[in-house]
């Protein structure tokens, strides 16, 4: 297939001849200043490639010669152009207890800082009417000082900010772009490197195409991509070498900078937001990521980012800069017109300054002096609107806009985006769409894919770090292993019926304690989570059904374990399978109950807090240390919510349930009362008198107390024990669905 280099020349100059084995083609323009549509291009090369050229045998490059009568040359025509006016975002501020005139300090001043004002609502401005231009194939830098408003311009261009708090507009091509467009064909690096520890930069990489390229996309092509995005990242040495984190040695900072770029640059995204993608990095790690998002920008993305001092060399990288100062445009445009803008403004740059640090120390200086940003943002406005009323004059006459914009309209741009496999995800749509959200679609797989592949990298992460499993069982047989040796063959007498007792409510409980090492799972991948469904890399349900199912097989055999060391050794009656499922059936629910809160709470050290309490409230009201009739009426819905109580009353049934089995016989009754140091034959005389007075013969061989007999007396009477396990089970989806909701409620990840 021959490629198109579409050349603007001057007239009457005549153009410059092709190169050998190039092909021009000229297109008469009706209009001097009037530049070629991308659709006309396009129909030119179809009407090439339909009647052919000299040279497409040898798949010759075709050059579309277009010739304009204007004295310069007008920029080309650029596809995307995202443009932001009057951008504003404030923040309520809370206003601190003032003290009494006589007790304030002498010397404090409650007024606020020089140029930062609050409004009458108690409001801080963060960004005011700041507004730009940022075209693909260009870098566009947010500059200033800390707490200028960087990070919040990125995420209000990315569409992080809550509806209604933030004012202003921002298109696309000149159109609104709905949230659901802005999550397919955008992407957002986050400062912090959120990555797998044990994954490899490759399967890292490879892990992220097979979210968002489409189903339809081959394996093999799909690993041709992530091999040619390891080779534009720079990372051919590393691609198998390990993340690493603070206990396993991995890639370096600026590697792991360039692998968290790559995962949201996989499906090759128009719109590309950074924020700080150099800070932490040495001045050449910083260049090398820089100049990676050069190669990206000039492959037709929208590349805007956030930072805080660049060198020299990353200076001359880039193609658009906006100094910010407490939320103010301080200058807009190239680096190459800073030093006309400051010479202008009376403060010229030194030849021997670096130009960002020259401006942002005087940016500082000025930041402390009464009204020194506001003139200098003053300035700036009416610097650009004097530079662009020179340029309006070199433009055509029929150009009033003095701002170069697209002629393509969003539908048609995403429309030559797909066309040119651009937008890989969007290679499903259709022709009769009518709306540039509809050509895209939501995800790029169906929820099977997703569920698939979030399985198999949760399990790759989690097999390489086998002392975490090896922990874990570790510390359930070495309950087991206690328990067993302390319970060790109990009998049936009416003291084994009470350590019957103990062991089950202590085994219960402890089941739900061993959980509570899930607790940091999700804290761990929160933030990665959070910025993976942000773009629609998979569904949140997928990753709940996924992180369900890849903890199954270790409390499986958790499960396994404990019921195995414990079961034989310390005697228990009933069905060994039955015992198996209610505690594999109580660790389910344990797991899904530390997995919500893992998803409520914000840190691992208040989560443990908050776990240990609650399941202490559950062991408290499950009916072991007082039956059900005892709790008083106002706490009785505790009873009934505790998650010990239904694994504890189904292994008492399992073990009590046999009617035929005597654990009290004769003169039994009288242990564990001050009538158990009475003599053998005292004991039998005592029954032979209860016997006359009860009408009843009681000898000591008699049974007077059952497993039902047990079950009454502890309260045991509501449910049986298979109901008990599937309430138990009932409560693991449930907690399940709560941590759906968490996550989606918490994971918006939006400034209010």
């Amino acid at each position: 297939m021959a490629r198109v280099v579409a050349l603007e020349t001057s007239s009457p100059s005549p153009p410059p001849p092709p190169p050998a084995g190039y092909v021009t083609v000229d297109i008469p323009r009706a209009a001097a200043c009037e530049s070629p549509t991308l659709a006309e291009l396009l129909k030119s090369v179809s009407d090439l490639s339909r009647n052919g050229a000299p040279g497409d045998e040898d798949d010759a490059p075709v050059t579309l010669d277009i010739s304009s009568g204007g004295g310069e040359n007008p920029p080309p025509s650029v596809p995307f152009v995202l443009a932001f006016t009057n951008l504003t975002y404030r923040v309520k501020v809370r206003r601190k207890l003032a003290l009494p005139g006589f007790l304030r300090r002498r010397g404090s001043a409650p007024d606020p800082v020089f140029g930062e004002t609050l409004s009458p609502a108690h409001t801080k401005t963060i960004l005011d009417e700041v507004s730009g231009e940022a075209r693909d194939g260009e870098i566009m830098a947010v500059m200033g000082a800390s707490g200028s408003g960087k990070s919040t311009l990125i995420d209000a261009l990315a569409n992080r900010m809550a509806k209604g708090s933030l004012k202003g507009n921002a298109t696309l091509n000149g159109e609104p772009i709905e949230t659901r467009l802005m999550k397919v064909i955008s992407a957002y690096v986050m400062q912090d490197d959120l990555l797998f520890p044990m994954l490899t930069v490759e399967e890292t990489l490879m892990f992220s195409a097979e979210f968002r390229l489409p189903r339809a996309l081959s394996k093999s092509k799909k690993k041709l991509r992530v091999q040619a995005l390891i080779d534009q990242l720079g990372l051919r040495n590393a691609a198998k070498t390990v993340i690493g984190d603070e206990g396993h040695r991995g890639v370096s900072g600026g590697e792991r900078r360039r692998v968290s770029i790559g995962t949201d640059i996989i499906h090759d995204p128009i719109l590309l937001f950074l924020d700080e993608p150099t800070s932490g990095l040495d001045s050449t790690s910083a260049f090398m990521v820089v100049k990676v998002l050069q190669r990206i920008a000039r492959s037709g993305s929208v590349v805007i980012m956030s930072i805080h001092q660049p060198s020299y060399r990353i200076l001359g990288l880039l193609d658009q800069m906006i100094f910010l100062s407490r939320g103010k445009t301080v200058y807009s445009g190239p680096p190459s017109n800073l030093p006309v803008f400051f010479s202008d403004f009376g403060h010229p740059i030194p030849d021997t300054d670096n130009r960002t640090e020259f401006a942002l120390d005087l940016i500082r200086q000025l930041e402390g002096s009464p009204g020194g940003i506001k003139s200098m943002a003053e300035f700036n406005k009416s610097w650009q609107s004097l530079k662009k009323g020179n340029l309006s004059n070199t433009l055509c006459a029929s150009e009033t806009n003095t701002s170069t914009t697209t002629n393509l309209s969003l539908k048609e741009a995403i429309s030559a985006s797909i066309s040119r496999g651009k937008l890989v995800s969007g290679t499903t749509a259709t022709k009769n769409n009518s709306s540039p959200t509809a050509m895209v679609p939501s995800y790029a797989n169906p929820p099977w894919v997703e569920l698939a592949v979030l399985s198999r990298r949760s399990f790759t992460n989690s097999w390489r770090m086998p002392e975490l499993f090896g922990v874990r069982v570790a510390a359930v047989m070495v309950t087991g292993f206690i328990l067993a040796t302390i319970f060790w063959r109990l009998d049936d007498s009416p003291k084994g019926i009470q350590e019957r007792l103990g062991f089950f409510a202590f085994a219960m409980s402890t089941t739900f304690y061993t959980c509570a090492d899930a607790l940091p799972v999700f804290l761990q991948e929160r933030y990665i989570f959070m910025r993976e469904t942000a773009y629609n890399a998979y569904r949140r349900s997928s990753y709940l059904l996924a992180h369900a199912l890849t903890s199954l097989p270790t409390l499986l055999l958790l499960s396994l374990a404990f019921a195995a060391a414990t079961f034989w050794a310390v005697g228990l009656d009933g069905s060994f399978l039955f015992y198996f499922l209610i505690i594999f059936a109580s660790f389910w629910a344990g797991s899904s109950f530390v997995t919500f809160l893992s998803g409520v709470v914000p840190h691992v050290m208040l989560g443990y807090i908050i776990v240990v309490a609650i399941i202490a409230y559950f062991l408290l009201f499950s009916g072991f240390f007082i039956n059900r009739d005892r709790i008083p009426a106002y706490w009785i819905w505790f009873h009934y919510i505790s998650l010990v109580k239904y694994p504890y009353e189904a292994v008492l049934q399992n073990e009590f349930e046999n009617g035929a089995k005597c654990f009290v016989r004769g003169v039994q009754i009288f242990d564990g009362t001050p009538l158990a140091a009475v003599p053998e034959a005292m004991k039998v005389n005592l029954l032979a008198s209860m016997s006359g007075t009860l009408g009843v013969d009681i000898t000591s061989s008699s049974c007077v107390t059952t497993g039902a007999d047990i079950l009454r007396q502890q309260g045991v009477t509501d449910l049986s024990k298979w109901n008990c396990l599937w309430v138990t089970v009932a409560w693991g989806f449930f907690f399940r669905f709560l941590f759906y909701l968490a996550v989606v409620i918490g994971s918006k990840n939006k400034r209010r």
